[in-house]
């Protein structure tokens, strides 16, 4: 049997595992630039088996200020990485991980680095011709990255055609 842990009234069961594993996804998140407590409140939506919160379960079992919760939910929010749904007779607004948009999200991200790419190219034109090995290390590193950024959309299709049911 798997042991529960409680952190108080309002907060959601949870495991000592669950609860090691939003810090761990946690601290990914954070790497990749966001900040602590919407880290720990994006991993808590993907992790718990509850997939919708209330902003009391989640401020009550991350153990955070309303504030850092507040914060926290409008930047996931702002950010498009949770979404929220009402209940009809319910006037708490229940938060969730946006996971049924996860491919437009992640062909989004792949668009920014494009035109990172884009940048990068620019970059390269105004470089000096006097550091040689510096500019062509910068034009491999973007011929890599046009490679794969040409390759993703065919990776899709043929993913698209082997999960089709």
């Amino acid at each position: 049997m798997i042991s529960k842990m409680l952190c108080s009234d309002d907060s959601i069961a949870i495991t000592r595992d669950q609860l090691m594993l939003v810090e761990k996804l946690g601290v990914l998140y954070e790497h990749s630039g966001m900040q602590p407590a919407a880290a720990r409140v994006a991993s808590l939506l993907v992790i718990a088996d509850q997939t919708e919160l209330t902003f009391d379960q989640i401020r009550a079992t991350m153990r955070l200020s309303k504030s850092a919760t507040s914060n926290a939910i409008n930047t996931l929010l702002n950010t498009k990485r949770i979404i929220y749904i009402t209940k009809p007779g319910d006037r708490k607004r229940y938060f969730t991980s946006d996971v049924r948009e996860w491919k437009a999200g992640f062909l989004d991200k792949f668009g920014e680095m494009m035109h990172i790419v884009e940048v990068y190219n620019e970059v390269l034109k105004q470089r000096t011709k006097e550091t040689p090995e510096f500019n062509k290390d910068l034009e491999e590193m973007i011929s890599l990255m046009s490679f794969i950024f040409d390759e993703i959309p065919k990776l899709f299709k043929k993913w698209d055609n082997q999960n089709q049911i």
